[in-house]
């Protein structure tokens, strides 16, 4: 998979446009603190998966070190729980790295319940509530097809 950009170098005005988009889709009924904490998690795996999408350190004028961040945007969108289903079927289905977050996680306390909570469930009958997908640009836009830019 080709992770590089395709324009020629940046300069303050000109944005980078990737090979590779990361999006989040999340349920439209979700209240917000919800919403927050499902895009964290969902994101969460995919500098350990996908290393490539991890930019350099980070540090200011006095040398104070900070964490890496994502090196391209990570773009958050909403729909239905059927788009979310929808989604979730292409993406699986085009072999994309995909994250999930489902109704019965905003019950459990931690990770080994939060793991458990999602294999309790055949794929098809996920409460899906939030999902992550990276990969090529055109691909991940054809997995979100009837979504839109959250607000």
């Amino acid at each position: 998979m080709t992770t590089e950009n395709t324009s020629a170098p940046a300069s303050a005005s000109a944005p980078v446009r990737f090979d590779t988009k990361i999006a989040v889709l999340l349920r439209e009924d979700l209240e917000t603190w919800q919403r927050l904490n499902v895009t964290a998690f969902l994101v969460s795996g995919l500098g350990s998966t996908a290393p490539e999408v991890i930019g350099e350190p980070y540090a200011d004028a006095d040398d104070t070190a900070y964490l890496p961040m994502f090196r391209q945007p990570v773009l958050v969108f909403e729909g239905t729980k059927e788009s979310l289903t929808a989604a979730h079927t292409r993406a699986l289905g085009r072999g994309l790295p995909v994250a999930v977050f489902t109704s019965d996680l905003f019950a459990t306390g931690h990770d080994g319940d939060n793991r458990a909570a999602v294999r309790a469930v055949p794929k098809d009958q996920l409460d899906l509530v939030g999902l992550a997908v990276y990969g090529p640009r055109n691909a991940v836009d054809k997995v979100l097809k009837g979504s839109r830019m959250h607000p």
